[in-house]
């Protein structure tokens, strides 16, 4: 059809080992063959299958390790599922919604945790009406993965009046994670809401998320509010758009 540009060769190519991949051709977490065996699979130059495969890196659905080869990334897209990870059954199923999504996935949950009383960022502290400033809030700072496999950030903040000398100020929060605790302080989350921006990862993101300068990461701003409508935590997902899939629902009024 006139007007439609055609597909750039390279592209072409990343499309043929994508499906490969899809289909099974080439297992997660397996090796590809090398980029001249794959060009002459291809009958393409090796400077084809190197955009190619470039395209696939930024992707994350390949990864390269230096001295050993590319391989097809270990993990698919975890689905991040709002109305079921904020549901008080799903998430005490484990030690809150991350350990059941990752487990369900047949992996271990691995969660480094820092807890700090910190001088919250400006946008925090307004949307938490806290002192800007000053220790206002206790910051749960947290480094995620499955097994070995990095995959989120995540800092959740919440006012020292609430947190001080409570479970949410301990390392394990216990089933259900914080938001169970709340409940259980008189601070039942009732509503969420979730802002959501995509941007490149700064140097430390992309130093523990171990990504590359094409790659983008999805920031959530996550608000949990009462039914006084008081907001009694944010918390800032920090995730790369390869490694999720964000589904949202809601019921029409």
């Amino acid at each position: 059809m006139s007007g439609i540009p055609k597909r750039s060769v390279y592209r072409h190519v990343a499309d043929v080992i994508r499906q490969a991949i899809a289909d099974g051709d080439y297992p997660r977490g397996g090796a590809l063959p090398r980029e001249d065996l794959l060009a002459d699979e291809l009958g393409v130059s090796r400077a084809t299958v190197n955009d190619a495969i470039r395209v696939l890196v930024a992707e994350g659905l390949v990864r390269i390790h230096r001295g050993k080869g590319m391989f097809v990334s270990e993990l698919p897209p975890i689905v991040r599922n709002a109305e079921a990870r904020y549901s008080t059954d799903a998430r005490e199923r484990g030690r809150g919604a991350f350990d059941v999504e990752v487990r369900a996935l047949g992996r271990e949950p691995r969660v480094n945790v820092r807890i700090e009383r910190v001088v919250p960022p400006t946008r925090v502290a307004e949307i938490l009406n806290v002192p800007a400033g000053e220790p206002s809030a206790v910051a749960r700072i947290r480094h995620m993965g499955a097994d070995d496999i990095p995959l989120q950030i995540a800092t959740s903040y919440i006012p020292v009046d609430i947190a001080a000398g409570t479970a949410i100020e301990q390392e394990d929060t216990g089933p259900g994670g914080i938001i169970s605790r709340f409940t259980e302080l008189g601070y039942k989350q009732v509503r969420i809401t979730e802002r959501i921006t995509a941007r490149p990862p700064t140097a430390e993101e992309a130093s523990y998320l171990a990504m590359t300068e094409d790659q983008r990461v999805f920031e959530i701003v996550h608000t949990g509010w009462t039914a006084e409508d008081r907001a009694v935590e944010v918390c800032i997902h920090v995730m790369p758009t390869h490694a999720w899939t964000l589904d949202y629902g809601w019921k029409t009024i």
